[in-house]
């Protein structure tokens, strides 16, 4: 399992240079990088590049960290697993455009081994990428999903749609009762292809986060937008605020596990704003989001 883990670890550094490398060149602002130690164990490298001129706050986080016993949110859907030491490895990655017009992105790929005396280690690989359009584009859905249909066909002309369900699935919020954006995809607890396949697949769908989003974020730049836009906006960063804080499962499982709090709350918008019962006016092009946007549905 040691060199499993080498291996992975080897290619999620290597991921992450590969991000931060390719958002300098579109952005041309260089990333603050912030190595720390995890008192529990391990530790990780946080890089967060900030108010730059078509990206206001993005981070791009590599942890390698473990502990002697799994948190509750670990094991609420696998209880022979409680008890067991664990160790965790991951790039997690979330870009918070200035322009209204382009859509927050983000994307997380890991690698779980859960052990226990006498017995052979539990291993599996996660991870996926979401889309959250403020202004919506059918290109840009379009593009994004099919890129991430690309990255799995290779391996399975069912994966897709799987796990763009498990996507749409996990990416909602039901007190609002709607989905957080357009989706991507979404996966956990994945080992049905072994080892070697399995971890080729979690290389594929990081691999391509930069490709299905890249152009998006070219295009959608420089579109002239004013205060109206910009408010819509950071009301909708709202409901990323809402999701990532009530029912993400990595960020309790960091909080679970005494994570980084930083780290862990990277993947917050810089700025937000809430407005008491408020609905855009039909017709407009907010109103557009809701009514043809966050509905789930095929867009390939």
């Amino acid at each position: 399992m040691l060199d499993r883990k080498q291996v992975v670890k080897a290619y999620l550094l290597t991921l992450q240079d590969e991000i931060c490398s390719a958002f300098m060149v579109a952005d041309g602002h260089a990333w603050e990088e912030d190595k720390w130690e995890r008192e529990q164990g391990g530790g990780g490298c946080s890089r967060v590049f900030a108010d730059g001129p078509g990206i206001e706050k993005a981070g791009v986080n590599f942890s390698h960290v473990f502990g002697d016993q799994l948190p509750a949110s670990a094991t609420a859907n696998r209880p022979e697993l409680a008890g067991c030491s664990w160790e965790a490895f991951g790039v997690s990655v979330v870009i918070h455009p200035q322009n209204p017009y382009v859509p927050t992105a983000h994307a997380n790929v890991r690698f779980f081994v859960a052990e226990k005396d006498n017995t052979e280690p539990v291993w599996w690989f996660g991870g996926g990428y979401d889309l959250t359009p403020y202004y919506g584009f059918d290109e840009d859905c379009k593009h994004w999903h099919s890129t991430a249909k690309n990255a799995c066909d290779a391996f399975s002309k069912e994966l897709y749609g799987r796990l763009k369900k498990n996507c749409d699935d996990y990416f909602y919020l039901p007190h609002r009762k709607e989905p957080r954006g357009v989706g991507g995809l979404f996966f956990d607890d994945f080992t049905e292809l072994g080892f070697d396949d399995s971890f080729a697949f979690l290389k594929s769908i990081g691999d391509s986060f930069v490709p299905a989003y890249m152009p998006i974020f070219d295009r959608r730049k420089e579109t002239p937008f004013g205060e109206r836009e910009r408010n819509f906006q950071l009301y909708r960063r709202g409901r990323y605020v809402e999701f990532n804080l009530v029912h993400d499962r990595g960020t309790l499982f960091g909080l679970q596990s005494d994570g980084r709090t930083e780290s862990i709350l990277m993947s917050l918008p810089p700025l937000v704003r809430w407005k008491y019962s408020w609905m855009p006016e039909e017709g407009t092009a907010e109103a557009e989001l809701y009514d043809r946007y966050l509905v789930r549905q095929d867009w390939i």
